[in-house]
């Protein structure tokens, strides 16, 4: 496994099932077919997880929202999600309590309740403390918010480094035999003596060849594009796109706590502690008709995030404390909803094929917290072709690296003590990234001069190495944007030197 570019010309012959899109749903595909004894090979025209599934809220959750627009069905498949994740990758998904201060002139204190009682048991709730009620003037949650919230509830959701997560469920794929092909983009595909051809083509220009029993599109915002332009089918879905922006700023509240807080036009806005000394804020949920590649946080976002902070905090940021901003666009399954936050975060699956024709499964809608569900799923449509093929497995299994044991804590005292020359900031910030692949990467080095070379913060010469022969890592934002975040840690100039280097 590496990160080199392909051959051009490579013929990677017969597979099982080609997958089309390097994001969240065709990450757990891969992993969950390779596992079964697939032979599957991915595709992704960018860097893994470089669209949707690096520009999320970075959150496993429920989706607590979704219960008043009548989800019940897939808020429940979400909240057991929630448990199976965390247990599977406890060093990139960990809990996090939420703070919702009640405001009236939204949603009244008895549906708030009721939602928070139905959040706290539809799932089968195991590991996370149940929600309760705060008094905001005098519980410290209640410091930073304006005086006039004087009342609030408290519950549990999950954090998540969404892009790592993609990476670690291409590492067990590739594990297991996945062929993973960033960079590479799918030109054309037709279908010739029972199976798929699928044209791609390399970033050096180079043309690859794959043969494939089955077809995955796993496109996100372009899945209709691969249905109708690489496939040449017609499809009876629509995706519908909705942006979500972001701001990252400097955290201005003390304690690891984070908030929920409602807005007049009832969409609701996640206040969370990110980057150890920054806050994530977001997101904007507004409908999205341009370029997907063009998409980017507008003048009118910014104001709408920072009014609603103003609203609730006593000393909430202003734009000239804005670190970073980023956007995505999420490609919902069209259900003909008018508001952007009432589209269904469900996903729905489109067959074309039949006996003796080889399949192409496209995939609308989804979310990140129901990525392996969906992915089962997805295999379940496809077992018709696949007879044969062992049945699911993802439930127990941990992700790599996951295998710390049930204490975070626990595993950084026992990491530093095999390291107790580096740094336990240094410590922390592996074991939190790789869990106990950390130990591959750091192997004899014992000293920070071990490391090679300081590109500044907590970034030195072999984690680069590690990400590039270990993570397809390749361009200077997916070291230090998508498979880290030392970009948001690194002066301009250091982030520049390093991009020179690549």
């Amino acid at each position: 496994m590496t990160g080199a570019a392909p051959h051009a010309g490579r013929d990677h012959g017969l597979v099982d099932i080609a997958i089309i899109g390097g994001g969240i749903n065709g990450a757990g595909i891969a992993r969950d077919a390779a596992g079964r004894g697939l032979k599957v090979l991915l595709c992704e025209k960018g860097d893994l997880a470089e669209g949707t599934s690096s520009r999320s809220g970075k959150l496993v959750h429920g989706g607590l929202r979704y219960l008043e627009y009548y989800e019940f069905r897939l808020v429940r498949e979400a909240l057991i999600e929630r448990e199976v994740l965390l247990a599977s990758a406890p060093h990139i998904i960990w809990p996090m309590r939420f703070v919702l201060p009640h405001s009236p002139e939204q949603r009244p204190a008895w549906l708030v309740r009721s939602g928070l009682f139905l959040y706290d048991h539809l799932g089968g709730r195991k590991h996370l403390p149940s929600s309760r009620g705060l008094d905001l003037t005098h519980a410290p949650e209640g410091a930073p918010l304006r005086s006039e919230f004087r009342r609030g509830f408290e519950y549990s959701d999950c954090w998540v480094d969404d892009a790592r997560l993609v990476i670690l469920n291409l590492v067990d794929a590739a594990h297991n035999g996945a062929i993973i092909l960033p960079r590479t983009r799918a030109l054309r595909a037709r279908r010739e003596a029972g199976v798929w051809h699928l044209e791609m083509q390399g970033d050096d220009g180079g043309t690859l060849i794959v043969r494939a029993r089955a077809l995955v599109n796993a496109a996100g915002p372009w899945v209709q594009d691969v249905v109708q332009s690489v496939a040449g089918l017609n499809s009876s879905h629509n995706v519908r796109l909705v942006k979500g922006s972001h701001l990252v700023v400097p955290k201005f509240w003390s304690g690891p706590q984070a908030y929920l807080l409602q807005n007049a036009d009832r969409r609701v806005i996640f206040v969370n502690p990110y980057e150890r000394d920054l806050a994530l804020i977001g997101t904007t949920d507004i409908s999205y008709d341009g370029g997907v590649e063009d998409v980017a946080i507008d003048e009118g976002e910014i104001a709408y995030l920072l009014g609603v902070l103003r609203r609730y905090f006593r000393a909430p940021p202003d734009e000239r404390e804005i670190v970073h901003s980023f956007s995505g666009v999420r490609p919902l399954y069209d259900d003909n909803t008018e508001n952007p936050s009432a589209v269904t975060r469900d996903y729905v699956f489109e067959v074309h094929g039949a006996e003796g024709v080889p399949p192409l499964l496209s995939i609308f809608g989804g979310k990140i917290t129901t990525y392996r569900r969906l992915a089962e799923h997805a295999l379940q449509r496809l077992e018709p072709w696949f007879p044969q093929m062992s049945p699911s497995w993802t439930a127990g299994p941990k992700l790599p690296g996951g295998d710390i044991g049930s204490d975070f804590d626990a595993f950084i005292v026992e990491l530093a003590r095999e390291y107790p020359d580096l740094p336990r900031k240094l410590v922390h910030h592996y074991a939190r990234l790789y869990g106990t692949r950390a130990r591959e990467l750091l192997g004899p080095a014992r000293v920070s001069a071990d490391l090679g070379r300081h590109f500044g913060g907590d970034f030195y010469e072999r984690e680069a190495a590690f990400l590039r022969e270990k993570e397809w890592a390749r361009a200077p934002a997916d070291f230090l944007d998508r498979r880290t975040k030392h970009g948001l840690h690194l002066t301009a100039a250091q982030r520049d030197a390093f991009a020179r280097l690549i």
